[in-house]
């Protein structure tokens, strides 16, 4: 299957989780992929690099580059889009996969944490569509995915395990709200272009091997877990049709458009929108 064939993604947050399995997934069907985070190479004690991501694809038989970018710093972030097109031209597909977390109480949250989350979670994105709709608007088409969370919105008690584990996220949920809802005005001014905007959040958690919190929760709880699979497969779907100004959860959307779950190579079903992950040591 090669839907994005003569596509060009550009990926934030792709040496590991959730933007590294987006990227391999495109990469798949046929764009050509390149890879952002901070830094080339080992970042602490942290798994994987853009180095492992692009020679996965490369494996695989697909295109892909790396650019290093720290999209903390204004000035670096503004050339990204300039340097990623260097590669394999001008960029069609943009997901803004990266964000910052800084958790507290919401009371307690300090300026400086809640000013770098809101730069992050929702400047960030939207400097980086501006920065690529020229090139979107040239072409005549174009995809911006925005990865969002289940944060935006508030729980409903009894909690999982305590108050503050379900309060504390509340500031850095507030950024993804703010990210939601501008995601679906861009998308709405956007879509007589056919540059369509949209935003994805995982159902459950997101099963990966970084955190082996994750996995602690997921032999307790299967039923609160979901394969990485999942959200790359409902990235695939947004970045791959006209949905306008779309704010939803993976499951939902495989589920709804009839979709089935393949590995992030692209060479086999592995099940559909009900399909939990296995899990791995």
């Amino acid at each position: 299957m090669t839907v994005l064939q003569g596509r060009v993604a550009l990926v934030t947050g792709a040496s590991r989780g959730i933007g590294r399995a987006i990227a391999l997934r495109f990469a798949a069907e046929g764009a050509a992929v390149v890879v952002c985070a901070s830094r080339l190479g080992q970042h602490g004690d942290l798994q994987g690099t853009l180095e492992d991501t692009v020679a996965q694809i490369e494996a695989q038989g697909g295109s892909a580059a790396a650019v290093a970018c720290d999209l903390s710093d204004a000035q670096q972030r503004a050339t990204l889009i300039d340097r990623a097109a260097k590669h394999f031209g001008a960029v069609d597909i943009l997901v803004n996969n990266a964000a910052c977390g800084d958790f507290a109480m919401p009371s307690m949250a300090s300026t400086r944490a809640r000013d770098a989350m809101y730069d992050m979670n929702v400047n960030v994105p939207v400097e980086l569509l501006q920065q690529a709709l020229p090139g979107m608007r040239k072409a005549g088409r174009g995809w911006c995915l925005n990865i969002s969370s289940r944060t935006a919105e508030q729980g409903e008690p009894p909690y999982p395990d305590s108050k503050m584990a379900a309060h504390v996220i509340g500031p850095y949920g507030a950024t993804k709200a703010a990210l939601n809802r501008y995601t679906q005005a861009l998308a709405h001014e956007l879509a007589d272009e056919k540059i369509y905007v949209n935003a994805l959040a995982p159902s459950y958690i997101v099963l990966t091997s970084v955190s082996q919190q994750v996995r602690d929760i997921a032999r307790r709880r299967p039923d609160m877990v979901e394969p990485v699979e999942m959200m790359a497969e409902a990235a695939l779907i947004l970045c791959s049709g006209a949905h306008v100004g779309q704010v939803v959860y993976s499951r939902n959307i495989v589920h709804a458009t009839g979709g089935t779950l393949h590995s992030l190579d692209g060479s086999r079903v592995i099940g559909d929108a009900f399909t939990l992950g296995e899990l791995t040591d």
